[in-house]
């Protein structure tokens, strides 16, 4: 919905505010993965994320906020990210470029957001204005950019400028992850012991990447008659639990995934600094379940598949995981290069469902439906009237709806 359409129907202001200004509760976050689990429709999210990405966009967009507030630019002009985009064309105002002041505030704090062109004072001189409002006052807090569909295509355009600058830097982290992992990428050198067998079996891996969720659902048939081993990289194994599907294994540094998932019973592997240091482990034994230790230097999805390969696992099949150059940028990590090898080195046992949901959408009309069903019973009568029995039949049943008209006419 619209946010001034959601405004008309839910006011909620409070004490002086500027007329016309949107007025909202602000839910602070630093992580905005972690702020959508909170978010209520209508709220006000204040993050702090530069270079929204696709998947933290759609993920405010479910949450259904009326105002995204960023102290970070949501494009800082390394590559074109999707992000800001998928934000307002879904109706959420945008507001960045706030400055790390907004991420102080209290967190139910009552805001007022005054954009270019509202309020009484007509045009106004900045980008986007934002108050902290409370009973009989209006504190200024800090002014921004506000982000419409021609500052966002400005900003892309930039970008897309940019881009061979991160391609270059992309390689190079690429011959830097071949140099520090190549006895793990090449030999399994590092590779743990754990408890589930992979021999000869096929292992479906869940990220929460772009149409996690569709193409899990999209890919029910295959798991019901292959039965694979079932991955969860972090929050892909909510993702499973979700579905209804029972989670074998858990990957990841244990940052985004729920203490349910890690207490259902399937085997959990930290994924740790070279160093051995692995924060998220704590949090797993506090929880009363004994982990499995990976340190590596890559992503969490990376070593899932390292793990199954290694373990001799016949194929396996990615959901959500990352494959394109604007993907790995999107993670924003340096370390997003080690999928690209990773890849490599996995080669045919590796199978992308990514998208196969967008592949198979049904495109039949109910009318078409409705057609296909009425020629499939003409079919079907006119089958049986070729046939001694079906004639036989037609007519007794003939015969019977002369009598039932007889009888109702003899009532009248």
């Amino acid at each position: 919905m619209h946010v001034f359409a959601w405004l008309r129907r839910h006011p909620r202001t409070t004490g002086d505010v500027t007329p016309g200004a949107l007025t909202g509760i602000a839910r602070v976050g630093k992580r905005t993965k972690d702020l959508t689990k909170r978010l209520q429709p209508g709220d006000i999210a204040v993050i702090d994320h530069a270079d929204i990405d696709r998947v933290a966009a759609d993920a405010l967009v479910a949450a259904g906020p009326m105002a995204v507030l960023n102290a970070a630019a949501s494009t800082t002009g390394r590559y074109p990210n999707a992000g800001p985009s998928i934000l307002v064309d879904a109706g959420i105002v945008l507001v960045d470029n706030l400055g790390p002041v907004i991420m102080d505030l209290p967190d139910g704090a009552q805001l007022s957001i005054e954009l270019p062109g509202v309020g009484a004072g007509g045009a106004s001189d900045h980008g986007g204005r934002v108050f902290r409002v409370t009973p009989g006052s209006a504190v200024p807090v800090a002014d921004g950019t506000h982000q419409t569909p021609a500052t966002i295509d400005t900003a892309q355009d930039a970008a897309r400028e940019s881009l061979g600058d991160e391609i270059v830097s992309f390689a190079n982290n690429t011959m830097t992850y071949l140099q520090q992992e190549k006895d793990l990428l090449l030999n399994g050198v590092g590779v743990p012991a754990v408890r589930t067998d992979f021999d000869g079996r096929h292992v479906l891996i869940v990220v929460r990447g772009y149409h996690y969720r569709e193409d899990l659902a999209m890919l029910r048939p295959y798991i019901t008659e292959n039965r694979p081993i079932l991955i969860g990289v972090d929050g892909g194994a909510d993702a499973i639990l979700d579905a209804g599907l029972h989670v074998d294994m858990i990957v990841g540094d244990m940052d985004s995934v729920s203490d349910a998932a890690l207490t259902s019973g399937a085997e959990v592997v930290v994924h740790a600094y070279r160093s051995g240091d692995a924060p998220g482990a704590q949090r797993v034994r506090d929880l009363g379940v004994d982990p499995v230790i990976f340190p590596a230097t890559g992503t969490s999805e990376d070593i899932a598949m390292l793990l199954a390969d290694d373990k001799g696992a016949e194929l396996i099949v990615a959901v959500g995981t990352h494959v394109t150059l604007v993907e790995f940028l999107d993670k924003g990590r340096a370390g997003m290069a080690s999928t690209f090898l990773t890849r490599l080195r996995v080669g045919s046992k590796l199978v992308d469902a990514k998208g196969v949901s967008q592949l198979y959408r049904t495109r039949i009309s109910s009318l078409q439906l409705g057609l296909l069903s009425a020629a499939g019973i003409a079919a079907l009568i006119a089958a049986l009237w070729a046939t001694d029995v079906g004639q036989a039949f037609f007519g007794l049943l003939g015969a019977r709806i002369d009598g039932l008209t007889s009888w109702i006419g003899g009532l009248f």
